[in-house]
């Protein structure tokens, strides 16, 4: 991985949506994590809200943010295990165009380092819909930071080399 300093940075507009029916943004401590790293990286943090675990209401928030001109990019946070409950996945299953599969697959790799097998549990996971990227991260506290961390703080700079999410927006509604 290497920044190549000679390219302007380009600030990403980010929605972040945190699924659970518990938390509230006063106690959303993963949220608050994201939120935080968000603006250090320099990107702009477009909205933030909660849903309850609901595949209807995540899809709601998810195609509201997919149609608003204001929002590069989504990310959530919580409802990517396997109880009953947990359906995030399922709700991005509704509003795909594209699965981004080497997301999830690099995301479970890095977390064997935190969590050891137990990743094997974890469904995170990432999707086009209508020319936004929507990155589904498990809703520990640890997990956040990973995600954020190891992954997208890197494809979501525009300097990142070889290659980055960021080059790839302007093509991403081309049929």
């Amino acid at each position: 991985m290497a920044l190549d300093e000679s390219l302007p940075f380009k600030p990403v507009r980010i929605a972040l949506l945190t699924v659970s029916d518990t938390r509230r943004l006063a106690d959303d401590a993963s949220g608050d994590i994201l939120e935080t790293r968000i603006v250090e990286a320099g990107h702009e943090l477009a909205a933030r809200e909660i849903s309850r675990d609901d595949r209807n209401e995540i899809a709601a928030h998810l195609h509201r943010w997919i149609d608003d001109e204001s929002v590069d990019c989504v990310i959530t946070t919580g409802g990517t295990g396997l109880t009953g409950r947990d359906v995030t996945p399922e709700a991005l299953d509704r509003i795909k165009d594209k699965d981004i599969p080497g997301f999830g697959e690099y995301f479970r790799y890095i977390s064997i380092a935190s969590i050891g097998t137990s990743t094997i549990q974890s469904r995170a996971c990432a999707v086009l819909a209508r020319g936004t990227y929507i990155f589904a991260l498990p809703g520990s506290t640890g997990a956040v930071k990973d995600g954020w961390d190891q992954i997208l703080v890197h494809q979501l700079d525009s300097r990142h080399r070889p290659c980055n999410f960021v080059e790839l927006m302007p093509r991403l509604r081309e049929r």
